[in-house]
């Protein structure tokens, strides 16, 4: 009997090869270049203890569809984006009825599966002088559609001059792993996390494309002069880093300037990454997990060339929405600690770091049995969170998260 062996796992040997120098998947020179444990990619960690940290839990709004993101503007409203193509404000502690208008049109996908939408907003650090915004999203149609980011001006309570920036190229044909988280970082710039369309694996190692990414452009879109050199001729220039699967975790933390990553695994394999310039972080050449049917991805763990983990979760969480907590509510030992939502965990994850490395994990609001999609740090000290449910019903919420009195 023929096995079948799909066009992506194809195409995955084919990369494993031409990374080997064009030896067969298993030959020598390949064994040259991965290495690691595959037992790894099926060993599974028990869940992380339950936070020593009695906290508080305040529902701002509800009923609101898949809310993705969050931003906080000075005059003490916050922003809310709902992934069926909604803006929302949170004003004075309570949900505005009708959503902000001037939204551009959105690519939502036709499938109850689809992953499309609108998904990040960010303030700009000068918004009190500028008024200006950041948005991610869905765009296109189901043939040709990718992550789309625009600038805009939140005026009375509506986006106008919306102007595109950047778009994901090339289009896809797929309604999944678009990433589409942006942060601003203190050189002014604005870094995009793009994924790499599910069905595009090999792409993440595809340099002239911007699948499975880190970008970084100027607010105007431009490229900026000191991007890092990729040792590749068809390199595209907003290229920061590569190799990412679907990273829907993205922020820089204030105080040390280190940009951190989290990404989705397939069948475990979730990773949290510290993104430096020029790196290559290995999706589908080395992982942690294995497909969705317990088919092995790659037998590799690590491979030549290829940045490691800073921490990856088997089983998976499903991370999405990653915070650095700086402020004053919480311990003190909590500074500099990542904060992450997890979708399939249903719980707010607590990384305790020291320095650059993760040595402790703790979960929070597990008893709540939400899907956690968006964190934040509010300009308050206290964590912000959002609970969805998976198929867009209007049911989600934005929480504030402060230590127990």
């Amino acid at each position: 009997m023929h096995r079948i062996v799909s066009p992506v796992r194809l195409a995955i040997f084919a990369l494993l090869g031409a990374a080997a120098g064009g030896a067969a998947v298993g030959g020598a020179a390949q064994a040259a270049k991965g290495g690691g444990d595959a037992a790894l990619q099926t060993t599974l960690a028990q869940p992380a203890p339950e936070g020593a940290v009695a906290v508080a839990v305040e529902t701002l709004a509800d009923g609101l569809a898949n809310p993705w993101s969050l931003a906080f503007l000075p005059n003490g409203d916050v922003l809310v984006t709902e992934r069926a193509g909604r803006l929302r404000i949170i004003r004075d502690g309570a949900l505005v009825d009708a959503p902000v208008a001037g939204v551009p049109e959105i690519y939502v996908g036709g499938t109850s599966w689809s992953q499309a939408g609108f998904f990040d907003v960010v303030a700009d650090p000068d918004f009190a002088e500028n008024d200006t915004v950041f948005i991610a999203y869905a765009h296109g149609t189901a043939r040709r559609n990718g992550l789309r980011v625009a600038r805009a001006r939140f005026v009375d309570d509506a986006l106008v001059d919306v102007t595109p920036i950047y778009d994901a190229a090339p289009p896809k044909d797929t309604p999944l792993h678009y990433g589409g988280r942006l942060a601003i970082g203190a050189d002014g710039m604005v870094y995009v996390s793009i994924g790499e369309g599910a069905r595009y694996k090999e792409r993440a190692q595809d340099y002239a494309t911007s699948y499975g990414a880190v970008v970084r452009i100027t607010k105007d879109g431009a490229i900026p002069d000191d991007n890092p050199p990729f040792d590749k001729s068809d390199a595209r220039p907003e290229l920061y880093s590569k190799g990412h699967r679907n990273p829907q975790g993205l922020a820089f933390d204030p105080e040390t300037g280190t940009l951190w990553e989290h990404e989705h695994g397939a069948k475990g394999g979730d990773e949290i990454n510290r993104v430096e310039p020029g790196a290559n972080y290995g999706w589908p050449l080395a992982t942690y997990g294995v497909d969705y049917n317990g088919a092995r991805i790659s037998p590799f763990t690590t491979y030549e060339g290829t940045v490691q983990p800073v921490k990856y979760w088997t089983p998976s969480i499903a991370p999405s929405g990653l915070a650095v907590y700086r402020g004053d509510l919480f311990p003190e030992d909590w500074a500099g600690d990542l904060l992450v939502g997890g979708l399939v965990s249903r719980a707010l994850h607590r990384v305790d770091m020291d320095g650059a490395a993760p040595v402790g994990e703790e979960r929070y609001l597990a008893d709540l049995g939400e899907r956690i999609r968006e964190v934040r740090v509010g300009p308050d000290g206290a964590i912000y969170a959002t609970t969805e449910e998976r198929g867009g019903e209007p049911v989600g919420k934005v929480l504030r998260i402060t230590p127990a009195q």
